[in-house]
């Protein structure tokens, strides 16, 4: 993992009460800070603790939020102890609170008095609690200035780390729902933003199960949110039960020209076995699970009993309600293919009002595939694109942007790089101009745009700067080629040639499941909702002027 700030000193002899000699260590960690929650994970400080240090003190901490933008925004901060290495995401609630206290200035000392309880390595945490009002455009930076003791200060810092509000739209178990998962975010024309995910009642397990596609929406720039609904249910179509009738990995789109609102996802109808058979007779209390993607899950033709269906739902009126489902499998799935569904995330509108979904199958062999999906009667009918590209392994999920009019750019979860540790791991990128007929290589595919096998979101945002418009692309994923951990907006000024090192902006460096969506707030800001480590839902907003600074 990368470690952003570790500061080390040997603590001198001070008193014969006080500490004598221990190794100090802070590390401050990158994570979201969430509005209204008490105990926000920042930093550890280790001690390295000898034996004649047992049962002798350690005294007070100095720590600063100078260049804050506020530092009431803090309603508390705490100091809890622990025996054990927990490096990554401690349960605060788990361990010994030393001291909790809110900050009544931007510098203010913690009286720690806190004795050493054993030999060797001893671990303090620090949080922060945030009220829930918070301006999410806010920052919060924090200092530890020094360590003392006996008055005396014994160690001196000046690593600085600026963290950032955070709303969790959505909870683990909140709203009778065990598991809200792959998220899709857009902004309508009215401003409205949409949240939308897999609400999964039961567990966390993707498809077959009883999961629906519920949407939020926020109409403060993501300050609150609407109670969860539900645009997309099956229920107990068929005759099946629900957990036999799930609806996952959705994706929404807004049309710019009408303000109309889709969402597309996919729907199973009962469970097909490893052989690609229909199983017959299923009830509540039947323990048999299948996926799309594994097997024979999903298999060629059109009927429900064959093959997992398409499904898009319309919203006329900003959100606020949703049409019965059309199933369009027939418009765009070959017969041949294995399956064919949307791809999680968001949908775009080219500039000659074509609307499009990325989209995903699996091919004749069964083999995985991206594509786009395309409407040019503003939703009416459907079509689908031959695939991407073909490498090994093959692609699935995807993300698209128009580079300039006709001209689109589609971005991959390339599958050959689960467990690639190698110089070569990327994402997989094509273009086309003839809404994927053919498709052309892209220059960083597969060399660029690193990833531990996992969706990835990537959105244009135009911008006036020195009186012209300027486009940009935003890319979001974990950066990294092993676990889903640090979720980083990266941004590229070159229409997606080059991706800055210096304009990488990590938002949670924690492990989460990895999935996220951007959407553009307002000229002015992004919108970022990820899977996190801190939630299941996160949203955060950045303001562009951070990657416009020269």
């Amino acid at each position: 993992m990368k470690r952003l700030g570790i500061f080390m000193l040997l603590i001198f002899v001070c008193s014969s009460v006080f500490v004598q000699a221990s190794v100090i260590e802070i590390r401050y960690y990158q994570l979201p800070l969430l509005l209204g929650k008490k105990n926000n994970p920042i930093a550890r400080i280790t001690i390295e603790a000898k034996k004649e240090d047992v049962g002798k003190e350690i005294g007070n901490l100095s720590i600063s939020f100078e260049g804050s933008t506020n530092f009431k925004d803090l309603t508390s901060i705490s100091l809890y102890a622990s025996k054990i290495d927990s490096t990554i995401q401690p349960d605060l609630d788990k361990l010994d609170l030393i001291t909790s206290m809110e900050p009544s200035s931007p510098k203010i000392i913690i009286p720690l008095n806190y004795k050493i309880q054993m030999e060797g390595k001893q671990y303090f945490w620090i949080s922060l609690g945030l009220r829930k009002d918070v301006d999410l455009l806010n920052k919060i930076v924090v200092q530890v200035n020094s360590i003392s003791t006996n008055n005396k200060i014994i160690g001196n810092y000046k690593e600085k780390k600026v963290f950032r509000p955070a709303f969790s739209v959505r909870e683990h178990m909140q709203d009778g729902v065990n598991t809200s998962r792959i998220p899709g975010l857009a902004t309508s024309k009215e401003g409205t933003l949409l949240a939308i995910y897999d609400a999964r009642y039961e567990s966390s397990r993707d498809l077959q199960g009883h999961m629906d596609i519920a949407v939020q929406r926020s109409f403060d720039k993501g300050q609150t949110w609407e109670p969860i609904q539900i645009a997309l249910d099956m229920k107990t179509w068929g005759n099946l039960p629900e957990k036999f009738n799930g609806v996952s990995d959705a994706c929404i789109l807004v049309d710019q020209k009408s303000g109309d609102i889709y969402i597309a996802g996919l729907w199973m109808y009962g469970v097909k076995n490893k052989d690609g058979e229909w199983v017959e007779g299923l009830t509540d209390t039947s323990k048999i699970w299948n996926h799309q993607w594994l097997t024979k899950g999903s298999q060629p033709g059109f009927d429900v009993k064959q093959t997992a269906q398409f499904l898009i739902t319309k919203s006329t009126d900003d959100g606020k309600t949703w049409s019965e489902p059309v199933n369009i499998t027939k418009q765009g799935k070959k017969e041949e293919w294995w399956l064919w569904a949307p791809a999680p995330g968001q949908g775009i509108t080219m500039k000659d009002g074509t609307l499009v979904f990325p989209t995903q199958g699996r091919d004749k062999d069964g083999n995985p595939f991206s594509n786009i999906t395309y409407s040019k009667d503003s939703g009416k009918t459907w079509h689908s694109s031959s695939e991407a590209v073909l490498i090994e392994k093959g692609t699935t999920e995807c993300a698209v942007v128009e580079l300039e009019p006709g001209v689109l750019m589609l971005n991959m979860r390339a599958n050959r790089n689960r467990g690639t540790a190698t110089p070569n791991n990327g994402r997989a990128v094509a273009i086309t101009s003839d809404f994927g007929k053919t498709w052309e290589t892209h220059a960083t595919s597969l060399n660029t745009l690193i990833e531990p096998t996992c969706m990835a979101s990537l959105h244009k945002h135009q911008v006036k700067k020195s009186g012209k418009m300027k486009e940009i692309l935003f890319f979001c994923n974990p950066h990294s080629i092993a676990k889903r951990d640090h979720i980083t907006l990266q941004t590229s000024f070159d229409y997606g040639k080059t991706w800055p090192i210096e304009k990488q902006i990590l938002l949670d460096e924690w492990s989460g499941r990895g999935y996220s969506c951007i959407t553009s707030v307002d000229d002015k800001s992004l919108g970022v909702l990820y899977e996190g480590s801190q939630s299941d839902m996160v949203f955060q907003r950045i303001p562009i002027e951070e990657v416009m600074k020269d």
